[in-house]
């Protein structure tokens, strides 16, 4: 069996020019396949508000409903490092209430690192819960947390004056302990400037190409959301079809009679 990634052998992997993978996952089964496919971290997003429960944007998703799917996550996974999602409320508040949320994660969940998007209290808060044996993975640039702030799904970091700020949070953030920093919709050629400034690895998502790795909704990558297309995702696959034509044939052979059949 291999050894289930950690964020030493994360680091190590970065610091050989190998570009490191994270996909989002929420349940046992999504889990198990992203696994077995290779990837080196499985993120249990706070995405899972829109892509499993519905919602129009990640701020209403508890810690509850979060550490109901890391379960899950972490049940179907035995290779990749699985990281949870803190969700909006959860770390806000100060450093007492991020180690009692995060530090459910790792006991109730069995999840590997958390993940916090970038807010006043987040160099705090990441070096609190580094010093009591949480990993933190930082989260800059867009923040989906702050939708209503940025008035909507808008690339950050587009003057000098935002692009010196990320850069700044950036570091903050691996200062204050973070293992890897998430950048999120910024311009590549800022990207690229982050990267090479800090030790830790970055992960990117919509920031172009010089990251030291990439993060992905799997939703996105398999189509499974017909109305929904990050310009910044790839599909892969389109079974949002797939699967109703699966369901249609279903129908069908039950309306003719010719399922079951004797096989079945």
């Amino acid at each position: 069996m291999a050894k289930q990634m950690n964020v030493l052998e994360f680091q190590k992997k970065c610091d050989r020019g190998e570009k490191l993978t994270v996909v989002t996952a929420y349940d046992y089964s999504m889990a198990l396949a992203v696994d077995g496919a290779g990837v080196d971290a499985i993120l249990v997003g706070d995405s899972l508000n829109m892509t499993m429960l519905g919602r129009p944007n990640t701020l209403s998703v508890t810690m509850e409903e979060m550490l109901h799917h890391a379960r899950a996550v972490a049940a179907g996974t035995q290779n990749a490092m699985v990281i949870g999602d803190m969700p909006f409320l959860s770390y806000q508040l100060g450093p007492e209430q991020a180690l009692e949320n995060a530090g459910a994660f790792l006991a109730e969940a069995g999840v590997n690192a958390v993940k916090l998007e970038w807010c006043p209290q987040a160099s705090e808060v990441t070096r609190f819960l580094v010093e009591n044996g949480i990993p933190v993975m930082g989260h800059v640039g867009f923040t989906p947390q702050q939708i209503h702030r940025f008035g909507g799904y808008h690339r950050q970091g587009k003057d000098p004056s935002s692009a010196a700020r990320l850069l700044r949070e950036a570091k903050a953030l691996e200062k204050a302990g973070a293992f890897a920093v998430v950048l999120e919709l910024i311009p590549s050629d800022i990207a690229k400037k982050i990267t090479q400034s800090l030790n830790i690895p970055t992960i990117g998502i919509g920031a172009g190409p010089h990251c030291d790795g990439q993060v992905q909704v799997l939703h996105d990558m398999l189509g499974l959301l017909p109305d929904f297309h990050p310009q910044h995702a790839k599909a892969y696959l389109q079974l949002h079809e797939s699967i109703k034509n699966a369901v249609r044939q279903y129908v069908s052979e039950v309306r003719s009679g010719n399922f079951p059949s004797k096989d079945n």
